[in-house]
């Protein structure tokens, strides 16, 4: 989504294409929530060049959140975090033989000193990595504060008050 009305960016960044399609609910938030974002492949293992020249000019790409998928092993997040001061959120994808949690072990067990923020396994992570986003955006951008708070009015009033 390229529209300069809207000067914060979120950057999803996943390991391999077969990541996308988890991580294409991070879009589909930050669509909803008006809020620029750039979607691309950097893999820490196969690309690490790639990798290093993304995370090291990404501050200077005017982005605000780094939203990394990435599994087994799920070094992007990290390897990320260490070469930039820019918020990451890593988002674990769901692998075959642990389901995720090999993914999710190794996002949040981060050394002190690099921190990267850990959703949940898979959609639902990624759907609330972007709304994580969101938030820290919303901190100093007013048009994102209120696209937020109306997006979480609508969650609250959807929730019925008795089953049917």
């Amino acid at each position: 989504m390229k529209n300069k009305k809207y000067s914060h960016k979120v950057s999803i960044v996943m390991g391999s294409n077969s990541d996308y399609s988890t991580m294409k609910f991070c879009e589909k938030i930050l669509k909803l929530l008006k809020i620029n974002y750039e979607t691309n492949i950097v893999s820490a293992h196969r690309t690490p060049e790639r990798m290093f020249k993304y995370a090291k000019s990404a501050e200077n790409n005017n982005i605000s959140v780094i939203i990394a998928g990435a599994g087994g092993s799920a070094h992007l997040p990290g390897m990320i975090a260490s070469l930039t001061r820019i918020p990451v959120i890593g988002v674990p994808i769901e692998s075959k033989k642990l389901k995720g949690l090999d993914s999710l072990l190794s996002i949040a067990q981060m050394p002190k000193g690099i921190p990267v923020g850990t959703v949940a396994i898979g959609k639902d992570g990624a759907i609330n990595a972007a709304l994580y986003a969101a938030s820290i955006i919303s901190t100093f951008d007013k048009s994102v504060k209120n696209n937020l708070n109306k997006w979480r009015s609508k969650q609250s009033k959807s929730v019925k008050k008795k089953p049917k």
